[in-house]
């Protein structure tokens, strides 16, 4: 399948993206929107594609769950590398958030058990089964947190840069990462001007795994910017958080890097008081029991770019405590950084195929 078959047609959502790079869809794949029936997004358009890659009945079903500030784009090269190390068949779903890619804009700050509940929709629509589940960054909390109630559809779990469990405070936290002071993570997500937040996220996410490289790669984004020399990538996830709503939800998210797993309350303008304790309470005191060797002994594969307070020894220790079976199988990367999918994809997809037993 060329990638001209794929595509997207056009809902009348309010999506800030008006165009998107070919390669957007796996090759063969239509863009789809969901309605929202439920909860405080109800009726918005959930973007999401659901693919068949090959002849027959698929023998796995990947199922694909981005973070922030990210969209389902950011798993394009690791769809093309899995497709390229199997030739089984496969079912490959993903979608875009709410406030993100190609769904509608969020209309308050969303931040991760929001996403879930509409997460939760998009499993039931699609009465998923036997899933390897993919996950990044807040798509950890989202992912785990939509399927650790029903946790049979789950078969198999790789894991990116990402934690379900409180952040220790040890090391490098975001708080104090990649600088201390206003550069820190969670600082900016705090005091940057909504209008300035659309050039973040293109920077960040193809950033080199250093201090001085982070910052010199920061001036030449700045540049390239100011002169018009941003590539289709870039632009693209420039362009989605364009608007106020889009971004100060993705800077909602930035803002609780802080508290990361240890759950929190936050004031928001239109929806008051909200309380994600609970959400993660949930997921942590089910995780072992659902998914350790105790309970399924799901295949558990873990990919770390150490550049990261996410990749950390004692985040990745939580992981094991939690799922031991993923001792052994855990592919760190020294000169990486959070957004390892970007830069690793052909190891992450063998991953894949490991521990979908394609």
């Amino acid at each position: 399948m060329s990638k001209s078959q794929s595509k997207v047609v056009y809902s009348k959502g309010n999506t800030p993206l008006n165009y998107v790079p070919e390669d957007y869809l796996p090759a063969g794949a239509t863009g789809q929107w969901l309605v929202l029936r439920e909860g405080v997004d109800a009726g918005k358009k959930l973007f999401f594609y659901d693919v068949t890659v090959g002849d027959g009945e698929p023998e796995a079903t990947l199922f694909f769950v981005h973070g922030n500030p990210e969209c389902s784009y950011t798993y394009r090269q690791t769809m093309e590398q899995v497709i390229a190390q199997t030739d089984k068949t496969l079912r490959i779903i993903a979608m875009d958030h709410i406030g993100f890619g190609l769904s509608d804009q969020a209309s308050f700050e969303m931040v991760d058990y929001h996403h879930t509940n509409n997460l939760k929709q998009l499993i039931a629509h699609l009465n998923v089964t036997d899933v390897t589940l993919v996950i990044h960054d807040w798509g950890g909390a989202i992912g785990v947190g939509a399927f650790i109630d029903s946790p049979q559809r789950v078969s198999s779990l790789v894991l990116m840069n990402t934690t379900i469990f409180p952040m220790p405070a040890e090391g490098d936290t975001y708080t104090n990462f990649p600088f201390p002071g206003p550069l820190a993570w969670n600082r900016l997500g705090t005091y940057l001007p909504w209008r300035v937040w659309k050039h973040v996220p293109p920077m960040v996410m193809f950033s080199p795994a250093s201090k001085p490289g982070f910052a010199l790669h920061g001036l030449k984004f700045a540049l390239r910017s100011l002169t018009g020399q941003l590539n289709e990538e870039e632009k693209m996830y420039r362009r989605m958080f364009r608007t106020e709503a889009n971004a100060r939800s993705s800077m909602r998210n930035v803002k609780q890097t802080r508290v990361w797993g240890h759950g929190y309350r936050y004031f928001d303008d239109r929806e008051g008081w909200q309380d994600n304790r609970e959400f993660y309470r949930n997921m942590q005191a089910k995780i072992g029991a659902c998914w350790g060797p105790k309970g399924q002994n799901i295949p558990v594969r873990g990919f770390f770019g150490l550049f990261d307070p996410c990749a950390k020894t004692q985040v990745q220790q939580q992981w094991l405590d939690a799922l031991p079976q993923l001792q052994g199988y855990i592919t760190c990367f020294e000169n990486r950084g959070h957004f390892v999918e970007e830069h690793e994809p052909q190891a992450i997809a063998s991953g894949i195929v490991s521990a979908a037993g394609l």
